[in-house]
């Protein structure tokens, strides 16, 4: 069996169907995973791609072929597969997704509890050394057991907000033919808010736009939908619902860091003194607001196997990123887009004003979007960079930071292309773009 081991990345499993990323494959990489998580009992779940069924089947007899019982949860989120091992007696889990990728691909994300108790994503590469060319036999289907989840589920995820503490808002929800709505169809009527759905149908097509919110013309029909009905603001989940962005009344897509610091301080007023975490491009007002409402901050590298590590590590309350995962201590130390959109609605609801108001103020700085670089030669470059800014404040957490006074920049590498990615914030718009015209300069020569 001729593998690709490209598709085995830093922290999932992801490649094009059937190209890449075939049966046999998925049928090898089940008999690897249960191998290395050493489970006796694994839960899987898919999400809405066209391919999911096929490689459904197959990872199961690749799990069963070790004598390892495998269990169906269901078409549903991420992060009902997180819920079941984490409130159940599974030892692992593996989803089968490809998150925000376009419609060809697909993919696995891995997790199994680990020694200390919480349960851990398992990174795509440490799959190759358990790999070995076990023969698949697609002949006949198997019946698989199945589990329903969602009662315990729901009640799980509601327990994070107190529904009389909501306004009644005007939302408009877009599941992008993800796997979103069926979880918030589930909860509406539980709402004391008017839910305008978008996309709410599970369709691998992905018909409508982009499974990933961050693409362009992703949130172009919820915007418009947002303004047509007058709502108070838009959610907007990605394939797997692991992810949800903000949108404001007036159809602008919000950044996460701004949104995270919109959660961080619902749960630092639970949790004084409490601990957030953050990652390395997150903007310098997150650390500021935090410490401002009395809480601890710890910054991580970017990805969210480092922000949920960096959470653990410290016993924080809660996390995320620019990417829109935002991860909770009580939720197993997992990410939850569900979570995030119940308190954002408790969150929003208590603050009274407009969403353009509340980021306005939590976001007083210039941020530029991550600007991405296709170079040679990486590590000649980032030395050249820190040469050229040797008397800016550095620091090596992921790449290279270096901070001035009234601007900062991140310069990190891709773990998987040649490419380097470029982050900046400054004081104003006027630093901020000559900075960026400065650094592109640089980093392009």
């Amino acid at each position: 069996m001729e593998v690709n081991k490209s598709i085995f990345k830093s922290y999932d499993i992801r490649g094009i169907y059937p190209s890449e990323l075939n049966d046999e494959v998925a049928f090898n990489i089940g008999a690897s995973f249960a191998k290395l998580a050493g489970a006796k009992k694994i839960a899987v779940c898919r999400d809405a791609r066209l391919c999911g069924p096929e490689l459904l089947q197959a990872l199961a007899k690749g799990v069963i072929s070790e004598g390892v019982e495998l269990c169906y949860i269901g078409q549903l989120p991420t992060e009902c597969l997180y819920f079941s091992v984490g409130n159940y007696d599974f030892d692992a889990g593996i989803m089968i997704t490809a998150s925000h990728n376009p419609k060809d691909y697909n993919g696995f994300k891995m997790l199994k509890k680990s020694e200390d108790g919480n349960i851990r994503i398992v990174r795509g590469k440490a799959l190759l050394d358990f790999l070995n060319a076990k023969e698949f036999d697609r002949k006949d289907l198997i019946e698989l057991d199945k589990k329903d989840i969602l009662k315990d589920y729901l009640n799980h995820i509601l327990s994070f907000v107190e529904l009389d503490q909501i306004n009644p808002l005007k939302v408009v929800v877009d599941a992008s033919n993800g796997v979103a709505g069926k979880i918030v169809s589930q909860i509406q009527d539980k709402l004391p808010i008017e839910i305008i759905p978008l996309n709410f149908e599970p369709n691998g097509d992905f018909p409508n736009h982009s499974p990933n919110p961050l693409a362009e013309g992703s949130t172009k029909q919820i915007a418009q939908k947002i303004i047509s009905e007058k709502a108070d603001f838009g959610l907007i989940f990605d394939g797997d619902a692991d992810r949800v962005f903000l949108v404001d009344e007036n159809g602008e897509l919000i950044k996460a860091d701004a949104t995270l610091l919109i959660l961080a301080k619902h749960f630092l007023e639970k949790n004084h003194g409490g601990t957030i975490a953050y990652n390395a491009i997150c903007s310098k007002s997150v650390p500021e607001f935090v410490r401002t409402w009395g809480g601890k901050s710890v910054r991580t590298q970017v990805g969210f196997v480092n922000v949920q590590d960096g959470l653990i590590k410290n016993n924080g309350i809660m996390g995320g990123e620019l990417s829109g995962h935002y991860c909770f201590k009580d939720y197993f130390y997992l990410d939850s887009g569900m979570v995030a959109m119940l308190v954002l609605l408790q969150a929003i609801s208590k603050d009274g004003r407009k969403i353009s108001e509340i980021i306005k103020e939590l976001s007083p700085y210039a941020k530029g979007a991550e600007i991405n670089f296709e170079v040679k030669n990486k590590e000649e470059i980032l030395e050249k960079v820190k040469k050229k800014y040797s008397d800016g404040e550095q620091d090596f957490l992921d790449g290279v930071t270096i901070t001035y006074k009234d601007w900062w920049f991140n310069v990190r590498p891709s773990n998987t292309e040649p490419v380097l990615r470029l982050t900046i914030e400054a004081d104003t718009d006027e630093i901020l773009k000559e900075k960026q015209a400065e650094l592109t300069k640089i980093i392009s020569k």
